[in-house]
This record gives C-alpha cells, structure tokens and sequence, in this order.
C-alpha cells in the first residue's frame, strides 16, 4: 500500500506541474522555483510534513520535496545552532543530493557525447 500512496502523491504534484505548464505561460524554470518555494512554505505551515507522512517517496522526491528537505534543515539547525541555522540548515541537510547531482552529473558529462544540433 505504500507504494500506492507513493505513487498517487507524486503523480497528484506531476499533474499539478503539468497543468501549469499546459494552462499557462510560466516557464519550466518558474516553475521549478513555485514548487520549491511550495515545499518551503507548506512545510513551515505544518502541511508538507503530513503530505510526505502519507505519500513518503511521492513527496519527497519530486522538487516540492527539496523544498521540504531544505526547511527541515533550517528548523532543525535554528534549534541547534539559533539565528546562524537560518543561513546554514538548508544546505547543510542538502549537502548529500546536491553532492550526488554534481557527481552523477560530471561522470555522464564524461561518458556523453556532446552533438550540435
């Protein structure tokens, strides 16, 4: 059943992208920067943490999640560190996927080929 709930959030935060780009004149980037801006907010209102409680992957692995991941980090840095974890958390808790991004993105940089189109 996890995977079910899995699937239905991500597809429910898929469609909702798709239909912003299908219905208006956003650009992908704009886009990219409503969810994740999304993630942040819903997380600080206490909503987000109960989208990714239902749909666990589903929520965190489209672009609302590094929202999420991102306001985590500051919440929990804010309690560790005070005011500093503002300017800390969110990178410190997406250190590892940004690092993964760059890495995985260098060694296909590597093994393509680029073509002019």
């Amino acid at each position: 059943m996890e995977f079910v709930r899995a699937f239905i959030t991500g597809g429910i935060i898929c469609v909702l992208a798709q239909l912003l780009i299908d219905y208006t004149r956003l650009t992908p980037a704009r886009i990219v920067v409503l969810f994740v801006s999304l993630g942040v907010l819903l997380t600080a209102l206490g909503v987000y943490p109960k989208i990714v409680d239902f749909g666990g992957a589903g929520a965190t692995v489209p672009i609302s999640g590094f929202g999420y991941s991102l306001a985590r980090g500051v919440q929990q840095a804010v309690k560790e560190k005070g005011f500093t974890g503002v300017f800390t958390g969110g990178i410190t808790a997406a250190s590892g996927g940004i690092s993964a991004a760059i890495v995985i993105g260098y060694i296909f940089a590597l093994l393509g080929k680029s073509k002019e189109k």
